[in-house]
């Protein structure tokens, strides 16, 4: 009998016998468990998944029929269709370029479907991977015109996921919410300390002995957007700023990598400001 791998992820109100439901359901479909992981703190959160010899469309008919009982909220992910991914960069190529390589060796398992950037000079880098290249140009009096196209762009590939790999531009709070739960951005420090500009040289100013980055997803509030993943390298007195510049390229790449991959893999739950992570 040939069967199927899904991810089936899940919220609802914390009560007793919601486990017992999801995997009782499963195992009269004739579904085998292989990975099962949950939360609970008033809200339940739980991430399952598993082989089934039965379809998508069956499953999802099962767990709609079950979801009134427990105020569920539920998606079920077949886990061999790759997640579509459309990234967005300015100028600098690392985290891009760490993307596109980790998908190429098959350490992400994505299907990029384009890269839009607001400046021309990543279309190289971009196509010797032999991936579309769209240079949105954008200026304050063209902004929306340019964000327009940028939703152009999503609904044309059907892009489940946008990445900020280090996109120097603000995004409207429209974009936001049209992108809402769905766009993850890198940013070039571990938040809340050193917002806005050269947050390297703020971090060599103050003598730090910790540097960071922090992988969000996009929201309205500028670098407040629920977090997924913070990463760090110890620095001392003897790292220039430009040291730390070099050494945060890499701590923004493994962070935006870990974030990426765990939203793909249906293992990032939204909860209000927060977010319920269940990495492997």
């Amino acid at each position: 009998m040939s069967t199927s791998e899904y991810v089936l992820t899940l919220s609802c109100p914390d009560r007793p016998g919601v486990v017992a439901a999801v995997s009782g359901l499963l195992a009269e479909h004739g579904c085998n468990i292989k990975e099962s992981q949950q939360f609970g703190d008033e809200r339940f959160f739980m991430r399952v998944q598993f082989t089934s010899p039965i379809g998508e469309d069956e499953l999802r008919t099962a767990f709609a029929a079950l979801a009134p009982d427990f105020a569920l909220e539920f998606t079920l992910r077949a886990v061999a269709r790759k997640m579509r991914v459309l990234i967005m960069v300015s100028k600098f190529d690392h985290c891009l370029n760490d993307l596109l390589y980790r998908v190429r060796s098959g350490s992400l398992d994505l299907d990029v479907v384009g890269v839009a950037s607001n400046h021309p000079d990543l279309r190289p880098l971009t196509q010797s991977y032999g991936i579309d290249y769209h240079h949105l140009p954008i200026i304050p009096e063209t902004k929306p015109k340019q964000e327009a196209e940028v939703l152009t762009l999503v609904e044309h590939y059907q892009a489940e996921l946008v990445v900020l790999a280090r996109y120097m531009q603000v995004l409207s709070e429209d974009l936001c919410e049209k992108l809402a739960g769905r766009a993850i951005n890198i940013h070039h420090s571990f938040l809340p300390s050193f917002k806005g500009a050269k947050p390297y040289h703020q971090a060599h100013a103050r003598g730090v002995k910790l540097i960071g980055a922090t992988a969000h997803y996009v929201t309205s509030d500028l670098d407040e957007g629920p977090i997924i993943e913070q990463e760090v390298a110890r620095v001392s007195h003897s790292h220039s700023a430009g040291d730390l510049v070099q050494i945060g390229r890499d701590v923004e790449c493994v962070a935006l990598a870990r974030a990426v991959k765990w939203h793909a893999e249906q293992r990032v739950l939204l909860h209000g400001h927060k977010t319920i992570v269940f990495p492997r």
